[in-house]
C-alpha cells in the first residue's frame, strides 16, 4: 500500500533550496526587516504577473480583502454580496469592515457563485460583489461586472485560490475593481507563513489601503485615519520573489495532474469537477463530488490516500453566522455534504497519480 500525502512541498523546496537560503542571508544581513527594498521588488513584479498597476502587500488574505472594502469605504450598514461555499474567510472580511455579508448560491457545475442568484439579492444598501476565484479557477466575470456596472457596484475579486488563473485570456487579479490574494503556505504561490496583497488598476484605491494598512499614515507619525498594521515583510516577500519565476511552471504541473485525473477516473459514483471553457484553471484544489462522502474518504484512507472536505459547512450554516441559520441555500448545502479534495501537488510521481486513480475506479458502495 502507498501512503500519498494530500500535499506536500518537498519537491519545490528542494529544487529552491539554495535560492531560499540566500535570501534569507541577505535580508538577515541587511537588518532593515519592514518595508524594504524585498517588498517594493515583489509588490512590483506580482502587479506586473497579475498585468495590474498596482499591489499592496499585506498580514493575509482576510486582510487583504477587508482593505478593500475600507478603501472603497464600504462599512457599517453597508451590504456586500459573496458566494455562501466558500473558506469563511470571505464573509469574516466582510464583517470585520463593518459590512453585511448577503449570501448567495453556487452554481453545481464549477461551485462558484452563480450569476443569475446575484441580481434578486441587490438592494438601495449593496455596495460591492466578492467574486471567489475559488478552488483555481474564475467566476463569469463578465456576467458578474455587467451586473455591477447597472447597479454601481464595485467588484472585488477574492483569489486567495487562484493566483495565476485566467479568464478568456486575462490574469486573475486584473479582472475587476481590485483583487485580494493570499499567500498561505497552501497556496499556489505560498509564502513560508502568513502573507497577502492587495491588486488593483485603481491608484486612488491603492493609495488608501497602504495608507490603512500602515497605521493610517502615509508619513511616520502622522496619522490621517484610524488605522490597522497589515504588511508584509521583508523575508516573506524576498521568498515570494523566488517561487514566483516558479509559478507558471508549478501551475502547469498542477494542470497535468488534473487532466489525468479527468481523463482516467471513471466511477459513476463520482461527478469530476467541471472547467469553464473561457478559464484556465490552476488547480489550487481538485474537488470531486460523491454521495456517502465519508465511506469513500475511508475507503481511499485505508489505501494510504489523504483527502479534505473544502468546505463541509457553508457559511449560513455556521455557528458564527447563525443569525443565517434559517436561510436556505440547497445548492451550498449539498456541495457542503458531498464534496472531497483529491491530491494534488508538484512533484506528485506519474506513479502516485495513476495509484489514486485505480483505487478510485475500484470503489463500489458497500452493500
Amino acid at each position: 500500500m502507498k501512503n500519498i500525502p494530500f500535499a506536500e512541498f518537498n519537491t519545490l523546496h528542494e529544487e529552491i533550496k539554495e535560492e531560499m537560503y540566500e535570501a534569507f542571508e541577505r535580508v538577515y544581513n541587511a537588518g532593515w526587516f519592514i518595508n524594504g527594498i524585498n517588498v517594493e521588488s515583489f509588490e512590483k513584479n506580482f502587479a506586473n504577473y497579475c498585468n495590474s498597476k498596482y499591489c499592496i502587500g499585506c498580514g493575509n488574505g482576510l486582510e487583504a480583502i477587508e482593505l478593500i472594502l475600507r478603501g472603497y469605504c464600504i462599512g457599517k450598514g453597508d451590504e456586500v454580496i459573496v458566494c455562501s461555499h466558500t473558506f469563511i474567510a470571505s464573509a469574516l472580511a466582510i464583517s470585520k469592515a463593518g459590512a453585511i455579508p448577503v449570501l448567495v448560491e453556487p452554481e453545481m457545475n464549477y461551485y462558484l457563485i452563480d450569476p443569475s442568484k446575484i441580481e434578486e439579492k441587490i438592494t438601495d444598501k449593496t455596495k460591492a460583489i466578492i467574486t471567489v476565484q475559488l478552488y483555481g479557477q474564475t467566476c463569469n466575470m463578465d456576467e458578474i461586472n455587467d451586473i455591477a456596472k447597472k447597479y454601481n457596484l464595485k467588484v472585488i475579486e477574492d483569489a486567495a485560490q487562484a493566483h495565476g488563473a485566467t479568464y478568456k485570456g486575462k490574469r486573475v487579479g486584473s479582472l475587476a475593481d481590485a483583487a485580494a490574494f493570499s499567500f498561505y503556505p497552501g497556496k499556489n504561490l505560498g509564502a513560508l507563513g502568513d502573507a497577502g496583497a492587495v491588486v488593483t488598476n485603481d491608484e486612488d484605491l491603492a493609495k488608501k489601503v497602504r495608507e490603512y494598512a500602515n497605521y493610517g499614515s502615509t508619513i511616520k507619525y502622522h496619522h490621517n485615519i484610524k488605522g490597522t498594521n497589515s504588511r508584509l515583510d521583508e523575508l516573506q516577500s524576498a521568498f515570494l520573489n523566488i517561487k514566483l519565476q516558479k509559478l507558471d511552471k508549478t501551475n502547469e504541473y498542477r494542470r497535468k495532474i488534473a487532466r489525468k485525473y479527468l481523463e482516467g477516473i471513471k466511477n459513476e459514483l463520482i461527478l469530476l469537477p467541471k472547467v469553464a471553457e473561457y478559464n484556465e484553471h490552476v488547480w489550487h484544489l481538485f474537488v470531486i463530488r460523491t454521495q456517502q462522502r465519508e465511506l469513500l474518504q475511508e475507503y481511499l484512507k485505508q489505501k494510504g490516500i489523504s483527502t479534505v472536505i473544502h468546505y463541509p459547512i457553508p457559511i449560513h450554516k455556521q455557528i458564527a453566522y447563525s443569525e443565517y441559520s434559517d436561510l436556505s441555500l440547497p445548492n451550498a448545502e449539498e456541495l457542503g455534504n458531498t464534496v472531497l479534495s483529491l491530491p494534488l501537488y508538484y512533484g506528485m510521481s506519474n506513479e502516485e497519480i495513476e495509484y489514486v486513480i485505480d483505487v478510485l475506479n475500484e470503489y463500489q458502495l458497500k452493500k
